[in-house]
C-alpha cells in the first residue's frame, strides 16, 4: 500500500515538473494580457493566453526562439531559458503604432480615452470625409451619437441626454462657442462650423461644468479644425484638397478648397466653403401634414397663397452659407508655437418650415413670412503654446480668442 502512495506521488511530482505556466502582463499597467500568442518553430508549438494572462508552455521547452505577440504591443522573442530565468512573467510594451484615441474635450488637454472616466464618441476625418454632410448638425447627426432637432434645412439644435442649447457647450479648437447670453431653447449656431473644414470632433457625454463652466452640464462637443502643418525637411510642404457636390434632394451645390503651405518654421493653411441649398424635396412616404399644399406670394401690398405644384417641395427653404478660414502657425524651435486662426461664416435668410405650414381655422397661413438670418459668426484667436518639462508645468498654453456673432 505504501509503495503505491510512494509511486502515485512520484507520479504527480515528475507531472508537476513538466508543466509549466507563463504569465504575459501590459508592461505599463500591469494588466494580465489574454489572447496573447505563443509560438515557436523548433519544437513546432502554438498556444494562446486565457483571461488571466496565463498560458500552459511545457510543449515549448528546450526551445530556441519564442515569439510573443499581443495586438497593440510590441512583440518579444525569448528562448525558454530566458524564459525561466524570467520566473516565467512577460511584459510587453504597448505599441506606438496602436495608438489610442486622442481627446482634446476631455480634460482641456490632451489624453489618452482610455484614461477619462466619461464617456467619448470621435468622429474621425475618415468619418467627416465618408458622411459628406452638408453642415456640421448633419455631421453629428450622421455619427448616430448626438440628436438633432431641426425645424428647418437652416437649422440644427444638437440634444445630448435630454440637454441642449445653453446647457451644452461648443468648444471650436479649445475655445467655448456659445456663452451665458445664448437662450435656453434650440439654437442653430452650431452650423456655422464648416464640416469641410473639420479635422475632428470629439462629444464628450456627461457633466462637463467642472471644466468648462455650468452651461456644460449636458456635455461637450469639441471641434477641432485643419491646423497647418509645417515640413520635415528644408523645402516647401505643400498639400490639400478640392470638392464640388451636388444634392438633388435640395438641390444644392457646394465647392471647396483648402490648401496648407509649410515650411521648416512656418505654416499656413487657408480654407473656403460656398453652399448654395435649394428648397428642400420630401421623401413621397412621409406624413401628409408635412406637405406644402400652398406657398404665399406678394403681389404689389397684398399676400396671396397659391397652390404649390409640387406640395413635396418645402417652399422657401433654400438659402446660402460661406465659409473662410485662415491659420497662421510660427514654431521658432520645438518648445514655442505660435498660431493665429480667423472664422468667419455667414449665412442667407432661411424660412423656419415648421410655421410656414401651419394654418388658422380657416385655412389660411398662420405667417407669409418667419425668416431666421442671416446668421453671422467670426472669431479671431492667438495661441500660445511652451512644452518645456519643468518644476512648474509640462505643458503651458495660452489662449487670447475674440467672437463677434450677428443672428
Amino acid at each position: 500500500m505504501l509503495r503505491n502512495i510512494l509511486c502515485g506521488l512520484a507520479l504527480l511530482l515528475a507531472f508537476a515538473g513538466s508543466a509549466q505556466t507563463v504569465t504575459v502582463r501590459d508592461a505599463d499597467s500591469g494588466e494580465p494580457l489574454e489572447a496573447a500568442t505563443l509560438g515557436s518553430d523548433a519544437p513546432k508549438a502554438f498556444t494562446t493566453t486565457d483571461a488571466r494572462g496565463q498560458a500552459e508552455i511545457r510543449a515549448f521547452r528546450g526551445a530556441a526562439l519564442i515569439e510573443i505577440r499581443s495586438l497593440g504591443h510590441q512583440s518579444l522573442r525569448l528562448s525558454f531559458a530566458e524564459l525561466e530565468l524570467q520566473g516565467f512573467t512577460v511584459r510587453l510594451t504597448p505599441s506606438v503604432k496602436g495608438l489610442d484615441q486622442v481627446v482634446v474635450s476631455a480634460t482641456r488637454s490632451g489624453q489618452s480615452s482610455r484614461n477619462s472616466p466619461s464617456r467619448i464618441a470621435v468622429i474621425r476625418p475618415s468619418d467627416v470625409a465618408l458622411a459628406n454632410s452638408q453642415t456640421a448638425a448633419d455631421m453629428l447627426g450622421a455619427s448616430g451619437e448626438v440628436f438633432i432637432q431641426k425645424s428647418q434645412q437652416g437649422g440644427g439644435s444638437p440634444m445630448i441626454r435630454g440637454f441642449s442649447a445653453n446647457r451644452l457647450l461648443y468648444a471650436v479648437d479649445g475655445v467655448r462657442m456659445n456663452t451665458a447670453i445664448f437662450r435656453a431653447g434650440n439654437v442653430q449656431n452650431v452650423i456655422s462650423l464648416d464640416p469641410l473644414a473639420t479635422e475632428q470632433a470629439e462629444v464628450l457625454f456627461g457633466p462637463g461644468s467642472i471644466l468648462y463652466g455650468s452651461d456644460a452640464i449636458g456635455g461637450v462637443m469639441s471641434f477641432q479644425t485643419l491646423r497647418p502643418q509645417l515640413s520635415d525637411s528644408t523645402g516647401t510642404r505643400v498639400s490639400g484638397k478640392a470638392m464640388a457636390r451636388y444634392t438633388s434632394a435640395n438641390q444644392a451645390v457646394t465647392g471647396h478648397a483648402d490648401v496648407n503651405l509649410g515650411r521648416r518654421r512656418w505654416a499656413s493653411v487657408t480654407s473656403l466653403s460656398y453652399s448654395r441649398f435649394g428648397d428642400l424635396r420630401m421623401g413621397r412616404y412621409g406624413p401628409d401634414d408635412y406637405l406644402r399644399p400652398f406657398i404665399v406670394q406678394r403681389a404689389g401690398d397684398v399676400d396671396q397663397v397659391i397652390p404649390n405644384p409640387d406640395p413635396r417641395v418645402q417652399t422657401p427653404s433654400g438659402y446660402d452659407q460661406v465659409n473662410l478660414m485662415q491659420k497662421l502657425r510660427f514654431a521658432p524651435n520645438a518648445s514655442w508655437d505660435i498660431q493665429y486662426a480667423f472664422h468667419w461664416s455667414e449665412t442667407s435668410e432661411y424660412g423656419r418650415y415648421d410655421r410656414l405650414i401651419e394654418t388658422q381655422a380657416n385655412g389660411l397661413p398662420v405667417a407669409a413670412v418667419w425668416n431666421y438670418g442671416p446668421q453671422i459668426w467670426g472669431m479671431h484667436q492667438l495661441s500660445v503654446s511652451h512644452a518645456a518639462p519643468n518644476a512648474a508645468y509640462d505643458r503651458a498654453v495660452l489662449r487670447v480668442a475674440r467672437q463677434y456673432f450677428e443672428e
